[in-house]
């Protein structure tokens, strides 16, 4: 019977439970949805409710279970394992997560921001595996971001680094010229699907029209792939603004290789490859082919990937 530890992943519209081995390879998964409305209150009893469950069927089936690890979609202090603040789910401000853990399931356990996990573990075991310097952003319900620089993950003063989401690009949707917003704020998932389900956005000749107020990004994706005008155009000033963000990204670091994660980018090419193109019409003539872009390779265990990674260095789970 082997070493196991538990991954929790805590996004903004995904809970997911991950068994592992220390070497990152996932054994179970269950998942589940977040209700907004329960805020956190309501992901801390799923949690009580779903984990005892999970390591007794993990004792019956593979191994002990030794630790906790848990990717958390929002600002972490790394430092004392605290939430700082959920940017999408009330009832998380100032929650001492790491500790809270530890005392309900009596195992040790370790918390991370979710883009820091999911950028290790696509490090370790995806497309930046080979390299030393590497950048990884989600783009889904937020846009997250973290890098890896010499091989190490970076996380600055302990209170989070890399978060592509919040850096400021033009506001395309603004009337007012010269006006700025956060990347996250314009090209996240539920940002697009806002902005697609307000009245008068998308217009009477586009495919997406006939879906009322029901248009999700899967839906803006598939109108594109179909040459529907507005749908390129609504892509088109999506990747822009991440184009332009990736191209400082690169400017200030000179990663070798970026990665995308994320339900947006399930999109697919029709979003990716307007992406490249704007990064490399963007990018620093020094960063000009000295760089590698693509889609992550873990898919939706990308987290829980990492997140175990990181527990088993931690706690020499081996």
């Amino acid at each position: 019977m082997r070493d196991l530890i538990v991954g929790i992943e805590i996004g903004g519209t995904k809970l997911q439970l991950g068994l592992g081995t220390p070497s990152g390879d996932i054994l179970e998964i269950l998942q589940e949805k977040v209700d907004p409305e329960m805020g956190g209150q309501g992901i801390r009893e799923w949690l009580q409710e779903s984990i005892p469950e999970f390591i007794e069927k993990a004792g019956r089936n593979y191994g002990k279970v030794k630790a906790l690890a848990c990717g958390f979609g929002g600002p972490i202090n790394s430092n004392e394992g605290c939430v700082l603040k959920s940017i999408q789910i009330s009832g998380w401000q100032n929650f001492p997560i790491q500790d809270w853990l530890q005392q309900t399931f009596s195992l040790p356990a370790l918390v991370i921001n979710d883009s820091n996990a999911a950028a290790w573990g696509e490090y370790c075991r995806g497309f930046g595996r080979g390299c030393q310097h590497f950048f990884y952003t989600n783009i889904g319900s937020g846009v997250g971001g973290g890098f890896v620089f010499n091989g190490t993950l970076y996380d600055g003063q302990g209170f989070g680094a890399g978060e592509f989401g919040h850096s400021l690009v033009p506001d395309w949707t603004s009337e007012i010229p010269g006006t700025v917003d956060e990347i996250e704020k314009l090209c996240s998932g539920w940002s697009i699907e806002t902005r697609l389900n307000k009245p008068g956005y998308v217009p009477s000749d586009s495919l997406l029209f006939s879906k009322g107020s029901r248009i999700t990004t899967k839906d803006l994706g598939e109108a594109a792939r179909c040459g529907d005008r507005f749908a390129l155009q609504e892509i088109d000033n999506i990747a822009s603004s991440i184009g332009l963000g990736l191209a400082n990204v690169l400017c200030l670091t000179s990663v070798e290789r970026i990665a995308f994660g994320g339900g947006v980018s399930n999109m697919g090419d029709v979003l990716i490859n307007p992406i490249q193109e704007y990064t490399e019409k963007f990018a620093f003539l020094i960063n000009k082919g000295n760089y590698q872009i693509g889609q992550c390779l873990l898919g939706d265990s990308i987290v829980l990937v990492g997140s175990i990674l990181l527990a088993g260095q931690k706690f020499n789970i081996t």
